[in-house]
């Protein structure tokens, strides 16, 4: 939630990418402390799933830098007008990167979520908390993410900025790019399966060893009733 306020505060467009990254990187840490298959399965493929959004959204700030100069999204607006490519390209890695079904990061997230839902390490207390706070993470990356689209590509063209550079539209080599980026994301979104299969063993013997090494709600809850009767019987007013 931190990472995702403090991306929707900048105003420099690296640096705002920056943090939604940190932002995503929030749901491994919620997948591996599940400690369920499903939750770390779901970690795993939202790290390979950052990685291909991730490169896509910051290839796109170079490809915007190197046609505008600046990365400073006040002095930007309207460019969406002179290049429809980089647009369309913009449009399609953003939608991505706030998880929209059919892409890799929704199937991660979801998976991520029921994981952490089912597991029965922590109390419903503490699991509707951690689901709650994450959901407040889910809604606030397309507010700064649509926003950041809004501020380049849309609007009122900033006339400073088309008097004084000039701004050509993608070329074939950066549309295969962004495009080889995309079809493993759309891929995965579509069929998860192809990837998760890589390593499903890994994970269930991570699974194991994570399971082994803490205790379930209902043992934590046998313990802690040993020590409150051990204690009782310890009392002065039971001797």
């Amino acid at each position: 939630i931190y990472a995702a306020l403090t991306s929707f505060a900048q105003r420099n467009l690296k640096r705002k990418i920056a943090y939604s990254s940190i932002s995503h990187m929030g749901f491994v840490l919620i997948g591996l402390g599940s400690f369920t298959s499903l939750g770390v399965s779901g970690a795993m493929l939202q790290m390979i799933s950052h990685g291909l959004i991730g490169a896509s959204l910051f290839f796109l700030v170079g490809c915007t830098y190197d046609r505008t100069h600046t990365l400073m999204l006040d002095e930007m607006g309207g460019v969406g007008q002179k290049m429809k490519k980089v647009f369309a390209m913009w449009t399609a890695c953003s939608m991505a990167s706030l998880a929209l079904p059919g892409m890799s990061g929704f199937v991660a997230e979801v998976m991520v979520f029921i994981g952490f839902a089912t597991s029965d390490a922590y109390s419903f207390t503490f699991k509707l908390l951690v689901t709650l706070l994450a959901a407040v993470g889910v809604i606030l990356t397309p507010i700064y993410l649509l926003s950041m689209l809004r501020e380049i590509l849309y609007g009122p063209e900033n006339k400073e900025l088309i008097e004084h550079e000039v701004l050509v539209d993608a070329e074939p080599r950066e549309v295969y790019i962004i495009a080889c980026l995309l079809i493993p994301i759309i891929g995965i979104g579509l069929y998860p399966k192809v990837v998760t299969q890589i390593y499903d063993a890994t994970t269930v013997k991570l699974t194991d060893t994570l399971r082994a090494s803490v205790p379930t709600l209902a043992e934590t809850t046998e313990v802690a009733q040993v020590f409150e009767s051990q204690e009782v019987l310890r009392s002065p007013a039971i001797r």
